[in-house]
């Protein structure tokens, strides 16, 4: 398997886990480094470390049922151990308040910046997930 699909495997990876609520799978595909860091397109949106994104996730993909994504217009470029992936997104699925047994369909449109570093697999570093209008 060639780098680039090394890379967009990891990547849909990560969002198959909303799928297969697999959560475990989350650490074993983002690093776990004091240099991790992420912004969401959910609240809350300021810069998070490893663990709070590991817990947000988890909640995220736990709190959506029906979860579906569709993933457009990828680009993988490759800087020697580093990779960047940027692409467009789509995400769907019911919305479950467990306590209130209600559920909202949503639907939320993306942008996707994720930066993979090679230790000695690939592995997420940083993601940048935000809303479009699209």
């Amino acid at each position: 398997m060639s780098d680039q699909e090394e890379i967009i495997k990891i990547i849909e990876t990560f969002f198959e886990i909303g799928k297969s609520k697999k959560l475990e799978i989350l650490k074993d595909i983002q690093i776990n480094d004091s240099a991790f860091s992420s912004f969401s397109d959910v609240p809350p949106y300021d810069l998070k470390d490893y663990a709070t994104t590991i817990a947000l996730e988890e909640l995220r993909f736990v709190s959506i049922s029906d979860y579906d994504y569709k993933i457009n217009n990828v680009k993988v470029s490759i800087f020697g151990e580093t990779a960047v992936v940027a692409l467009e997104l789509v995400q769907k699925g019911m919305l479950v308040d467990n306590k209130a047994f209600t559920g909202e369909h949503i639907t939320i449109g993306g942008r996707a910046t994720f930066v993979l570093i090679r230790q000695p697999t690939w592995k997420i570093i940083h993601i940048h997930l935000s809303k479009s209008e699209n």
